[in-house]
């Protein structure tokens, strides 16, 4: 069987290292890119006790820098194909609207929308001219449902599916899929500035601020194993039969999204502000 290549944006942890574990299991050659290559010591270590390290090529790339995704695109040039890209590089911003600075609005959707266009962009010659290839771009629930608390990130996921909607239709009749995966609360560091989000006490939105940490804070209990979103990356990248466009994955992902078809938003919202207490 011919060798096949995948990139793996964001692959110096989370969802992203253990694709491109997942991929280089099925014997995929994984492009794994990330800003800093001096944090591959985690997957390096993983591939080598997974046996699959030399199947794992570490290049660096900075999904918000031109000059950085034009560099990538020439080291590229360096492989007889791209079979498969996996649009992963993405971090949650928190805040409430109204305290949130259009700049930080931006900077959220450099990285979570305009980073995966331009990254897409630069890869999609590689796939046309071969009619050929694989896009998974991975989403979350809140790219279907609003959350208090993370309109930037929700925002980006919100208008990152309408992306992958149109591409996939524009894609098709060059033999290019394009899928979404949809998690619900994962065991990884996108988190991170959530949990880090400085509390003022000035602020109108303080008691509601303090219910919604209290809750994601209580729920990191039950947030799944990051390994199941990665297998199915690796499931979706591999099976032979065109893919489907979305696959919702987590404890209560699909629940939430029938609740959402089924029921009107003056009831589901009241549900939502019940679980927060306010």
């Amino acid at each position: 069987m011919k060798q096949r290549t995948a990139i793996v944006t964001g692959s110096s942890s989370g969802f992203g290292m253990l694709t491109g574990i997942e991929l280089a299991v099925k014997g995929f050659t994984v492009i794994a890119t990330m800003r800093d290559v001096n944090k591959s010591e985690p997957l390096l270590t993983l591939a080598k006790e997974n046996n699959v390290e030399d199947f794992i090529h570490i290049q660096p790339l900075d999904v918000t820098s031109s000059e950085s995704i034009q560099h990538f695109q020439d080291i590229l040039r360096e492989y007889p194909t791209v079979d498969v890209l996996v649009n992963n590089a993405g971090f949650a911003l928190g805040g409430f609207s109204e305290e949130l600075s259009i700049e930080k609005y931006r900077s959220q959707f450099e990285t979570n929308l305009f980073g995966v266009i331009a990254v897409t962009q630069a890869v999609l010659p590689w796939m046309r001219a071969r009619k050929q290839g694989r896009i998974i771009n991975i989403s979350s629930i809140s790219g279907r449902l609003g959350f208090p608390g993370l309109s930037a990130y929700v925002a980006s996921k919100h208008a990152l599916e309408g992306y992958s909607e149109s591409l996939r239709l524009e894609l098709k009749p060059f033999g290019i899929d394009v899928s979404l995966l949809e998690p619900g609360s994962y065991q990884t560091n996108i988190w991170a500035s959530v949990d880090g989000m400085e509390v003022n006490p000035e602020s109108p939105y303080l008691s509601y601020m303090e219910s919604l940490l209290h809750e994601i804070e209580g729920g990191k209990a039950k947030h799944g194993n990051p390994i199941e979103v990665a297998k199915l990356a690796a499931k979706i990248a591999s099976q032979p039969q065109s893919p489907d466009l979305r696959y919702p994955i987590g404890a209560g992902v699909k629940t939430m999204l029938r609740l959402k078809n089924l029921l009107p938003w003056k009831l589901l919202e009241a549900i939502i502000l019940k679980q927060l207490k306010l």
